[in-house]
């Protein structure tokens, strides 16, 4: 089954005390490259979601953003800093002694000064934390079955293209076949009709003559490279029809019947070779820049 590796999902999920947000992106990539953004409160679970991940994601780079946005009241702690403030109080304190100020220190003044009151986000307790992070792990194991879902459905257009592009490279090679067959006669009859003009003057036995002109012919004969090109032909469709990620390896044989190609385009005979070639050439570019998406 040929998946794509393009995809995306996003998640919501509502809990008692907090939102829990998931956005699952992937684009292609060589090999799995994850990305992830999470909140303070979850950086230890990164290990565990990057196996999240790899249970869907064979290959791609994923980005996957967790946000946690709290629906309670925000509590605070407010402390006083007293060594501050009793610092301050002796500052005014002596300036009023000074004929410098007066009126004393009040609270008013006291929250006018940077750091004297000092006001903190209380903590969420443990037990609600490991209950929204519990939250949080169940909404991207959603996120990663949506992106999944998606990058299937994809994949389903991509082999239909694939297949009708793997069938015109398959027909196209039943007509080299019949090119360089008739190449391949059209070369011996050449050469047999050029050996009799010469004969005369070769003085060579016609047994040894007709060796030689074998042993050419025998030069421009492509049947391992036709074999080898339906081989490959049938192992494509065994690769994508089958459950496991298939692209790197539909690459790699991409890279060998396009060797084959550019042999049979150098050993062939034939007017109509060179169209043929390029035709095929053309589609295996086109099966190319398509697997690139694939997983």
């Amino acid at each position: 089954m040929i998946k794509s590796m393009t995809g995306f999902a996003s998640v919501t999920r509502e809990h008692e005390s907090a939102t829990v947000g998931v956005t699952a992106r992937s684009v292609n990539h060589r090999y799995l490259d994850t990305q992830l953004r999470l909140p303070s409160m979850m950086a230890d679970q990164e290990t565990a979601l990057r196996g999240r991940v790899q249970k869907w994601v064979a290959r791609g780079r994923v980005e996957l953003a967790v946000t946690v946005r709290s629906t309670r009241p925000a509590e605070v702690d407010v402390t006083l800093n007293e060594s501050l403030v009793e610092a301050l109080s002796a500052a005014v304190a002596g300036a009023e002694q000074r004929g410098l100020t007066s009126g004393g220190l009040g609270s008013s003044d006291l929250l006018r000064f940077p750091h004297a009151v000092i006001v903190r986000d209380r903590d969420t307790d443990e037990v609600t934390q490991a209950s929204i992070k519990q939250a949080a792990a169940e909404a991207v194991d959603d996120a990663l079955r949506e992106l999944d879902t998606m990058r299937t459905r994809e994949g389903t257009y991509l082999h239909e293209d694939l297949e009708s592009k793997r069938a015109a490279v398959a027909a196209l090679v039943e007509k080299l076949e019949a090119a360089a067959e008739s190449g391949r006669a059209g070369l011996i009859e050449r050469l047999t009709a050029r050996v009799e003009e010469l004969r005369e003057q070769l003085q060579v036995e016609p047994s040894v003559i007709a060796q030689e002109v074998v042993r050419f012919a025998a030069r421009s004969d492509v049947n391992e490279e036709l074999t080898r090109l339906r081989g490959h032909l049938t192992h494509w469709t065994a690769l994508s029809d089958s459950g496991e990620p298939c692209g790197r390896k539909l690459d790699f044989l991409l890279q060998e019947m396009n060797r084959e190609i550019n042999t049979l385009g150098a050993k062939v005979e034939g007017p109509d070779v060179s169209e043929l070639i390029v035709g095929a050439k053309a589609e295996l570019e086109k099966l190319r820049e398509q697997v690139a998406n694939v997983e």
